[in-house]
């Protein structure tokens, strides 16, 4: 990527885009399961991930979280979706950068599973129920569909959008 100019268009354009999936998503109900979405904001993340680096969407997550809370979900909703942006970015950081070798496809997956892990979760802290560990149990497994849905959107997409983008992820360290 060129400059400072293009990372700020860039993220702003993502910040937008991911606001945009996340609001039409809520408003698709999928199998009439309440928690269960497709999650294409995260494609967005991942891209941002291979393309922009660590900080940037650690921003970028925040501001999404925060806007998206802010917009459409109302502030209860902001520990479940921090929780499930936190952890899931950190698992896609880890797979990405330090274990390596992971396809996005793979890390859009325990980026999904690690979403539902920490919002169910915050959940069972929140409400006092634990019993909701078998929802958990029903969260994981479709979001190891949904994760391989946007973990492939994401890969597409780096295949044929242009060539400047170079993934961080894959840069030398000399640059």
């Amino acid at each position: 990527m060129k400059g400072k100019t293009d990372r700020l268009a860039l993220s702003a354009l993502f910040v937008a885009v991911m606001l945009v999936l996340g609001y039409v998503e809520s408003l698709i109900p999928i199998g009439g399961v309440p928690g269960i979405k497709v999650g294409l904001a995260n494609s967005v993340l991942l891209l941002s991930l291979y393309w922009l680096g660590i900080p940037i969407s650690i921003f970028l997550m925040l501001v999404k979280v925060f806007l998206s809370a802010f917009m459409f979900g109302g502030f209860m909703a902001l520990p479940y979706s921090l929780a499930g942006g936190v952890l899931s970015l950190a698992v896609m950081i880890v797979l990405i950068f330090v274990v390596r070798g992971i396809s996005p496809i793979g890390a859009g997956v325990a980026g999904a599973v690690a979403h539902n892990v920490a919002q169910v979760g915050v959940a069972m802290f929140i409400l006092q129920l634990p019993q909701l560990v078998y929802y958990m149990a029903v969260l994981v497994l479709v979001a190891i569909v949904t994760g391989a849905v946007t973990g492939t959107v994401a890969q597409l997409l780096m295949k044929h959008l242009p060539a400047t983008y170079r993934p961080v992820a894959h840069r030398k360290t000399a640059e």
